[in-house]
């Protein structure tokens, strides 16, 4: 198949909000995509971050960045406050726009550290 742009989405959580504990798990997150995804640097087009309220330490694209990752255009924003069974505490959640060659169906989604219920519906 050849190259073309999909979209992945994660999440992860944090155990406290700290600028460490979001770096280090935004890192995470990403790091896991990217392996989960077989995808290097140069596949990424863009990256939509979002953090839940409750997050006020760091922006979660500051992690990106500190991963080395700086030419990618991100964007960082609030995730929305619903009251649901989906609605979890210090959560980042990531949507990535990325050239891959896998198609639709061989693409992970990564949902870490108990975000794993926000789409259960989705291969992991």
């Amino acid at each position: 198949m050849s190259r073309h742009v999909a979209a992945l989405r994660g999440a992860t959580t944090l155990d406290a909000d700290s600028r460490g504990e979001v770096l280090a798990r935004t890192a995470e997150l990403l790091g896991a995509l990217m392996a989960r995804n077989d995808l290097v640097a140069g596949d990424l087009i863009s990256l939509l971050l979002t953090a839940t309220d409750d997050i006020h330490s760091e922006f979660p694209a500051a992690a990106v960045r500190a991963a080395g990752i700086a030419d990618v255009p991100m964007m960082c924003a609030r995730e929305l406050t619903i009251d649901s069974d989906s609605a979890i505490p210090l959560c980042v959640r990531v949507m990535a726009h990325v050239y891959t060659d896998k198609p639709r169906a061989e693409l992970r989604h990564t949902y870490l550290r108990g975000a794993h219920q926000l789409r259960s519906d989705l291969p992991t």
